[in-house]
């Protein structure tokens, strides 16, 4: 006799559909059989009634192999530890009274995640929570492979949601190169993240239908440095932007000025010139004017 590795891995059980009998004739049977019992027990004599209570107790030894499957719901079928099968359509159904029939819903599910505290790829602690939309596709992995799917969902979610936000940076103040970034890539991170939960769901049966942050911010403690960081980043921008376009401005100026020969500029003016415009075009406040009179 060959004794089972206890360490080898349990293989897990694929679901199999189960054809259960219809309900409704069953059920007639039953009150018929209820009515000649009852008939006998009262037709028989005093020593033959021990049989017809036999009977009514039978009856109602199978009284729990009625069930009801509802809409998007199935029934996982166990008879003493062996797996019978699982009936999805939804009806009215009479199996084995002895068989366990556990309710598996195969709606869709929402798993709200609380908001978890986290390092992103560059050590800055941020919050963050997302929003899973599962279902259960195999109802043999939801019931056996896992002890709670429910509970495993919540908790596998919670990792892969950590997974994900230590490998990626909040934004892209450190990061160049067009880097995945957890607030400028939203559609790139939701996609990775269903794709984790997909990994690791699947042992459960489980299917991800959408996976996407609801919550993204950084920690209290370093908010407000960071807020100041992001708007001294935006300042440094806007400034690039507009000497970029008052550079441009000055150049095309120079240019017409030369096409047109409008005026002659030596090289000592034409500096002049170029830090003025540079000056009203790249100045905050409105420039004043200095008009020369000339000599009295």
């Amino acid at each position: 006799m060959s004794l089972q590795d206890p360490h080898a891995p349990r293989k897990s059980i694929p679901e199999r559909s189960l054809r259960a009998s219809n309900g409704w004739p069953m059920l007639g049977l039953w009150f018929a059989v209820l009515f000649m019992t009852g008939v006998w027990f009262a037709a028989t004599n005093y020593y033959l009634k021990p049989f017809g209570l036999l009977g009514i107790l039978a009856l109602f030894l199978a009284l729990p192999g009625f069930f009801v499957v509802q809409p998007n719901q199935a029934r996982v079928l166990v008879l003493f530890g062996d797996y019978l099968g699982s009936v999805r359509q939804n009806g009215f159904y009479w199996a084995n009274p002895f068989a366990a029939k556990k309710v598996v819903s195969l709606r869709a599910h929402n798993h709200d995640g609380g908001t978890i505290k986290v390092n992103d790829k560059l050590g800055n602690p941020i919050e963050i929570s997302a929003v899973v939309v599962w279902r259960v596709l195999d109802t043999a992995k939801a019931t056996f492979d896992v002890e709670d799917y429910k509970h495993y969902v919540e908790v596998q979610s919670e990792a892969a949601l950590r997974s994900m936000a230590t490998a990626h940076p909040y934004d892209d103040l450190e990061s160049e190169g067009g880097e995945v970034t957890l607030r400028g890539s939203q559609e790139e991170v939701a996609d990775e993240l269903q794709r984790q939960l997909t990994a690791r769901l699947s042992a459960a049966g489980i299917e991800v239908l959408e996976a996407r942050l609801n919550h993204l911010a950084y920690a209290p403690e370093i908010a407000s440095a960071m807020l100041q960081r992001q708007q001294a980043k935006a300042i440094i921008a806007a400034r690039r932007q507009i000497v970029d376009g008052a550079v441009g401005m000055v150049e095309l100026a120079l240019q017409r000025l030369h096409e047109k020969d409008t005026v002659q500029l030596d090289a000592e003016k034409k500096a002049q010139l170029v830090g003025n415009l540079l000056v009203v075009l790249c100045g905050q406040t409105a420039p004043t004017p200095v008009l020369s009179a000339g000599q009295g």
